[in-house]
C-alpha cells in the first residue's frame, strides 16, 4: 500500500497555483463587474443619468451658472466662508415688505443681489449692518443691490430706529414681520441662523450663501461684487 502511494505522481505546487488562479480569477472579475454595475445603477440610473443635474441647473439658471464659475476664485479672505454653488438653483418663492407693500426676490430680476436676513436681537447682525450699508454705497448700481430684510416680529419700530441710530444712508428698508419668508427658507434648508446672506444672480438663482457675519465693505467683498456686477 505504501509502495502504491509512493508511486503516485507528485503535483508541482506552482502548477497547482496556476490552475487555482485560472478557476478563481474569472469569478472575482465577474463579482467586481456586478458590484460596479449595481453602484452605477444606484448612483446614476435611478437619477436618470449622472449629467442630469448640471444640465438642468444650466437650463434653469444660465446666467447664475456662468457667474458662479467666474466668481468662485473671489470667495477668499474676508469672505472665504461664502460657499459658491457649482450648480445654482432657483431661490424659493417668498414675500417680504417694502414701504408697506409686498415684494419678493423676483422683483430684482436683472440685478445681482446680496440678500441678507437680519434682526435687531442678533448681535452679529447689528455689527454687520454698517458694512452692508457701505457696500451698497460703494458698489450699488443699476445691476447690483444689497437687499437687507429685517425679520423682527415684535416691537416693529425698533429696526428703523436702529438703522437711524447707526447712520444707515444707502440701504432700503425691507422687512418680514410675519416671519413667513424666514420660515420658507428654513423649511427649504437654506437658512439656519442669523445673519445669513445669499448671493442671487440676475435670473433669480442662488449663486452662493454665507452663514454668519462678514466684512462686506472690505476689499475682498468689493472685488467679488465688481466681478459679479460691473458698472
Amino acid at each position: 500500500m505504501n509502495d502504491e502511494q509512493d508511486e503516485q505522481p507528485k503535483v508541482d505546487p506552482a502548477r497547482k497555483r496556476g490552475v487555482a488562479r485560472r478557476l478563481i480569477l474569472p469569478q472575482v472579475f465577474l463579482v467586481a463587474a456586478l458590484v460596479a454595475a449595481a453602484l452605477w445603477f444606484v448612483l446614476y440610473g435611478m437619477k436618470g443619468g449622472g449629467s442630469k443635474e448640471p444640465t438642468t441647473a444650466s437650463m434653469e439658471c444660465p446666467a447664475s451658472a456662468a457667474l458662479a464659475a467666474r466668481l468662485a476664485p473671489f470667495a477668499k479672505g474676508d469672505i472665504a466662508a461664502l460657499a459658491i454653488h457649482a450648480h445654482p438653483r432657483p431661490m424659493p418663492d417668498f414675500q417680504f415688505m417694502h414701504d408697506g407693500a409686498p415684494t419678493n426676490a423676483a422683483a430684482f430680476r436683472g440685478h445681482t443681489v446680496l440678500l441678507n436676513f437680519w434682526a435687531t436681537w442678533c448681535v452679529p447682525c447689528r455689527e454687520e449692518m454698517p458694512a452692508l450699508d457701505r457696500l451698497q454705497g460703494e458698489a450699488g448700481n443699476h445691476s447690483f443691490d444689497v437687499v437687507a430684510v429685517n425679520i423682527d416680529t415684535a416691537r416693529l419700530e425698533r429696526p428703523k430706529a436702529f438703522l437711524d441710530e447707526i447712520g444707515v444712508k444707502n440701504l432700503t428698508f425691507y422687512s418680514d414681520s410675519s416671519g413667513k419668508a424666514f420660515q420658507a427658507l428654513q423649511q427649504s434648508g437654506k437658512l439656519v441662523g442669523l445673519p445669513t446672506s445669499f448671493l442671487v444672480g440676475p435670473d433669480g438663482c442662488e449663486i452662493g450663501v454665507l452663514a454668519g457675519p462678514a466684512k462686506w465693505d472690505g476689499a475682498d467683498a468689493t472685488a467679488l461684487i465688481r466681478a459679479a456686477a460691473p458698472n
